[in-house]
C-alpha cells in the first residue's frame, strides 16, 4: 500500500482560514519531529517543549504569511520551530545568575511598600479565574511543572501553559 502524503501547503493554507481541525492535523503529523529539532537545540526537554507550543501558535497566527514562492510549507513550518529554538537558547545565553556577592536593591521584606503590595497580589489573584489562578499557584507555589499541572488538573498541556502566561500578565497588569 503507498504511503499518502502530507500536504503541508494545503494545511497551512487551512490554518490561514481559520480551521482549527488541521492545525491539529499538524500537530498529529509532526509535533514529535519539531521536538527532536527544539530538543536538539536546546539540550533541556521542558524547553524544547515550549518551543514547540510556542511554534504551533505562531504558525496558527502565521500561517497567512507563508510564501509558497519563497520556500516549501514543511521547511516553513521547520524553521519557525528551529528560530524559536535558537532564540531561546541565545536568549537563554543573557540570564545572569546570581550569587551571594550581590546585595539586595531594596530593603528587608519589613517594609510598608512590601507589605503594601503583598496585600495587593492577593486582590489580584482573586481576580483570576478560578482554574487560572490554580495554575499559578501550583506553578509558582508549589513548583509543579507545566506537564505535572495539566495531569493533575486533567487539561491539555497548550492550555495549562496558555492559562499561565495570561494569568501572568493579567497580574502585571493589576499590579502596575
Amino acid at each position: 500500500m503507498a504511503e499518502i502524503t502530507f500536504d503541508y501547503e494545503m494545511c497551512l493554507l487551512a490554518c490561514a482560514r481559520g480551521d482549527h481541525r488541521a492545525l491539529h492535523q499538524l500537530y498529529e503529523h509532526d509535533s514529535s519531529r519539531l521536538l527532536g529539532v527544539a530538543l536538539r537545540i536546546t539540550r533541556n526537554k521542558a524547553q524544547a517543549e515550549d518551543i514547540v507550543h510556542d511554534a504551533f501558535i505562531k504558525i496558527w497566527h502565521g500561517a497567512r504569511s507563508f510564501d509558497p514562492g519563497r520556500g516549501s510549507a514543511r521547511g516553513w513550518v521547520f524553521s519557525v520551530t528551529r528560530h524559536l529554538a535558537l532564540d531561546g537558547v541565545r536568549n537563554a545565553g543573557r540570564v545572569v545568575p546570581l550569587d551571594d556577592q550581590y546585595e539586595p536593591l531594596a530593603e528587608p521584606a519589613d517594609s510598608f511598600e512590601f507589605a503594601a503590595r503583598a496585600g495587593q497580589i492577593h486582590t489580584c489573584l482573586e481576580q483570576l479565574d478560578p482554574a487560572r489562578r490554580s495554575c499559578l499557584l501550583h506553578a509558582y507555589v508549589d513548583g509543579y511543572s507545566h506537564n505535572e499541572i495539566a495531569q493533575k488538573l486533567s487539561t491539555p498541556l497548550g492550555t495549562v501553559k496558555a492559562w499561565i502566561k495570561r494569568s501572568l500578565a493579567a497580574l502585571r497588569e493589576c499590579m502596575a
